[in-house]
Formats: structure tokens, sequence, C-alpha cells
């Protein structure tokens, strides 16, 4: 009896091992993706920074020149320098996270400027973003090329004389590889240091771009009430298309097929006496548009809301829909739990769309589809090496992606230029 139970214990654990493997793996992708993103708004943040500093450099100037007076006439065309570099961050922005809406005019007049709260808002962030996000930046630029010179220092030392010392700062005489590989062990300091702060640094890098760059909140209030009356319309019109739709199959499919039923039950009923083999002919073709009409019926209900969703997730649907796809196409999905039903219908409807349109009018040759989450937003991604060139207007189904997108108060992006790829990106928000 003990010997059993060890054996049952044993086998217990042992698809845990699996298990454990797979979320380690996950957590380490997932590591290194948010890495290399926070590298990359690191990067773009200090191009901006850049920017920045010059317009508080040129304020500094004005300021100046207007202490003696010669410099007041030059506050607006320095307003418009400082709205430029502004205007930059808040594109960066918009691409990493939600939109920031671009402001009106600078006022023409001293008066007019000087009273603007977007301009005093814009000049306090190009202050903050030009001192500390420059120096945020450079940081997280030097931590991974550090990271990189001292791991690899151990390959190319004898190279260098052993005074020279190692890279960065690291000036004691290196005697041989021993020295080397302590140098290398740094770099696994510098990289760690690089995966643990870059996120945390490319979020206070872009705080005060989130912060002054968002419209003042008396603005802010009647931009999203426009934002969701737009939003509210679209939802209404997806709805009706997708009625139009449903109504549409049921009529020229399932509804055609019962009528077809109807009639040869009745014809059947006709000949019974007559011509009984007649009767179990038209019988026999009776049964089969039954089945025709059931068959379209079960198609329809699934195009609403396909059962593999609900019983088992996201996945699961998304890697059906590939293996129906007349394209080879991957599916790669890396979320954590369940969304809310409507958030997984939409990326759902997503996917299903956008390979039905790979399929048919792009001519690629594969494609593959990317799932994953971050933070509370759901991140789809299709992908196929065709000929590109698609748009809203090619009558290829892309409008309604991005109405049913946008109704669901998500972000939609294409980028399909002559000759491809073709990549379709969508932000859906899904709770925290």
């Amino acid at each position: 009896m003990p010997h059993r139970a060890a054996a049952q214990d044993s086998v217990a654990v042992a698809p845990a091992r699996p298990e454990r493997a797979r979320m380690a793996r996950r957590y380490v992708r997932r590591g290194v993706r948010m890495s290399v993103d926070a590298i990359e708004h690191l990067v773009g943040g200090l191009g901006t920074a850049i920017l920045a500093l010059a317009a508080v450099l040129l304020l500094v100037l004005v300021a100046l020149a207007s202490v003696v007076g010669i410099g007041l006439p030059m506050v607006p065309s320095a307003a418009k320098a400082v709205r430029l570099a502004a205007n930059r961050e808040r594109a960066r922005l918009s691409r990493w996270d939600r939109d920031l809406p671009l402001p009106p005019p600078v006022p023409t007049g001293l008066r007019g400027v000087l009273h603007d709260p977007w301009v005093r808002r814009e000049a306090a962030f190009v202050a903050a973003h030009g001192t500390v996000g420059f120096g945020l930046g450079v940081l997280g630029l030097s931590l991974p090329i550090s990271a990189v010179q001292n791991l690899l220092f151990p390959m190319y030392y004898w190279v260098l004389p052993p005074e020279a010392g190692g890279p960065g700062f690291i000036d004691w005489r290196i005697d041989g590889l021993p020295d080397a590989l302590v140098v290398g062990l740094i770099g696994v300091g510098w990289l760690a240091a690089t995966v643990a702060l870059g996120p945390t640094m490319a979020r206070l890098q872009a705080l005060p771009g989130r912060q002054l760059l968002a419209p003042p909140r008396d603005v802010d209030t009647s931009l999203r009430i426009a934002e969701l009356t737009a939003t509210r319309a679209a939802a209404l019109d997806a709805h009706a298309v997708e009625l139009r739709r449903i109504e549409r199959s049921l009529h020229d499919g399932a509804q055609n097929r019962l009528v077809a039923v109807t009639v040869l039950l009745g014809a059947a009923r006709r000949a019974m006496v007559r011509d009984p083999a007649r009767a179990v002919e038209i019988l026999d073709r009776a049964h089969d548009s039954a089945e025709l009409a059931l068959a379209e019926l079960r198609s329809v209900v699934r195009s609403i809301l396909p059962p593999v969703l609900d019983d088992r997730g996201l996945a699961a649907a998304l890697d059906g829909l590939a293996a129906g796809c007349g394209v080879p196409c991957t599916v790669q999905v890396d979320v954590a739990g369940r969304c809310a039903a409507s958030v997984e219908a939409t990326a759902y409807f997503v996917v299903a769309e956008a390979l039905t349109n790979v399929a048919r009018h792009s001519g690629a040759a594969s494609a593959a589809v990317t799932v994953h989450r971050s933070g509370d937003r759901l991140h789809v991604s299709v992908v196929d090496d065709g000929r590109g060139g698609a748009s809203d207007g090619s009558g290829s189904g892309i409008g309604g992606i991005r109405r049913r997108v946008e109704a669901h108060d998500g972000r939609f992006t294409l980028t399909s230029p002559p000759g491809g790829p073709t990549t379709l990106l969508v932000e859906l928000p899904c709770g925290s």
C-alpha cells in the first residue's frame, strides 16, 4: 500500500512539472518583452527630451531678452516651438497608450499666449521632460549598452593592453581571463538592472507628458463626451450591421431550406396514395433539405458567439480559426486568465475577419496572429506577407473591424504599404 501511494504521488507531481516549466518560460518571455519595450520607449523619449531641452533653452533666451524689452515679440514664436516639442511627445505617448488629443492653434498675440492654459502646461512639460526625461533616457540607453560591453568583454579583452582596463567605469588592470570574467559578471548585473529598472524608468519618463499634455479638465470632459457620442453611434451601427447580417443569413439560407422542406412534405403527402415510391424519394429530399437547414442554423449561431470561445477560451477559438484558414497561419496567445466575454468576442471577430481577408484578397503565403495582455489592454495583431494595399475603402471588411473596435472604445491601426506586408493592430480595454 505505501508503494502504491508513492506511485500515485509521483504520477500527480509529474504533470505539474511541465506546467511550472511553461509558466517559467512565459514569465521570462514577458520580462524580456517588457524590457525591450521599455528600452524602445526610453530611446523614443530621449529624442523628444532633446527637443524639449532645446525648447527650454529657447524659453530661457526669450525670457532674458524680455528683461531688456526686446524678447516680448518673440514669445508667440517660442510658444510655437514649445508646441512642436509637446506634439511630438503627444504622438509618441499616443502610440504607446491612450490618445492625447492635439490642442487648438497657439494664439497669435502676446496676451493670448500668456493666458492660454495649454501653453502654460506645455511650458511646464518641456522644463520637466527636457531635464528629468533627458536624464532617464540617457540612463535607460546606457544600461543595455554597458551590459553588452561587459558581457562581450571576455571575448576581446586580449586585443587591449592590460592597463587600459575594462569598458565604462572599470579602470583597473586586466591581467587575464579571470579578470575579464569578473567584468562579464558585472555585465550580468547591468543586464539585471536593465530588466528590473527599465519599465519603471519608462513610466517615470512618460509621467510629465501624461500629466501635463492631457487636456485641462473642462476641455478633457467635452472631448470625452464627443468621443463617447461617436463610439456610441459606432456601437449602434455595428449592432445594426450585425442584425442585418444575421437576418440575411437566416433569410437566404435556413429559411429557404425550411420552405423547401415544407413544399416537399406537402408533395410527399399528396403522392403517398398515388405513388408511394415517389413519396419516399420526396421524403428523402426533404430530409436532406432539413439537414442542410440545421447546418446553416449552426453556422449562424457559431458566427454570433462560437461555443468553443465560451467553453475553452480565446486561445482554443483562435486555433480553430487558424486551422480553417486557407493560408498557413500561426497563433500565439499569451493571456493570463479570461477577459470579459464581449472583449473576447470582439477579438475573435477581428481575427476571423482579418484571416478571411488574408485568404481572399492578400495573396499571402503565411500569416501570424499574436494576442497578449499588457495591463488593462488586450493587444491583437494579424500580420501577413501578401501584396499589401489594404484600406478601409477596399470593400474587404476592414471598415467593419474598425467600427467594431471603436465601438468597444479600442484602438485600430492598419499598415499595408503596396507590396506588403500588412499589419493589423488592435487594442481593446479589458479591465485590470
